[in-house]
């Protein structure tokens, strides 16, 4: 009788194990981003869409957002964050189909809804191209934890905005979930990979269920 109680303890341990093993591994940390257990608040905020229409919290809802901040005269960040952002979005929406990609654009002197538009249809028709004032933007920016600065003239036709090339992701309570910083390698442009955002969203999805 004892050998066999033996066999039975024996059993239940082994699966007991193996259940807070595999409890472990669906909840392991994100590896490139950072991380935020308690997810921070976003701020009510105003932002004109592409499209015409108002882009505000409500829209956060109900959806994991990805957010940059760019603008369509960005020679290099920009185009090439959204063009790897497209590479992997049926990845994402495979991880949650309740997906979106937000470019929030810092030059609304020159970044009208229909440049807008345009820009942001040739790297995917679902995508989101968003603008505001200034007055709405710098504390939008602040809030998502990312910069901006335009230190050139504006007077000039082709000056160029400082912009943070981090992504913040947003959760489905319309909340930041993590931020995701690029890699800054000598002679490379500062970007974030695609690889890296497919591998830590899984998780952030899983550790949200």
């Amino acid at each position: 009788m004892n050998k066999v109680l033996y066999i039975i303890v024996a059993i239940i341990a082994l699966g007991f194990g193996a259940f807070i093993f595999k409890q472990a591994n669906l909840v392991s940390a994100p590896e490139h981003a950072l991380y935020y257990k308690q997810a921070r608040d976003i701020a009510p905020f105003e932002l004109t869409s592409h499209l015409g229409g108002k882009f505000s919290n409500p829209q956060l809802m109900g959806q994991w957002s990805w957010v940059f901040f760019g603008y369509t005269s960005c020679p290099d960040v920009c185009p090439t964050t959204l063009q790897e952002l497209n590479f992997v979005y049926p990845e994402l929406k495979e991880i949650a189909a309740n997906t979106q990609v937000l470019l929030v654009s810092v030059d609304p002197l020159r970044d009208t809804t229909e440049k807008l538009a345009q820009y942001i249809r040739y790297f995917n028709a679902e995508f989101f191209a968003l603008t505001a004032g200034h007055d709405v933007l710098y504390p939008f920016a602040r809030n998502m934890g990312l910069m901006y600065a335009i230190v050139d003239d504006t007077d000039q036709t082709s000056y160029l905005v400082d912009h943070s090339a981090s992504m913040v992701l947003i959760n489905p309570q319309g909340k930041i979930a993590a931020i995701f910083k690029p890699k800054h390698e000598l002679g490379q442009l500062p970007t974030i990979s695609g690889d890296d955002l497919v591998a830590d969203f899984e998780k952030i999805v899983q550790l949200a269920d």
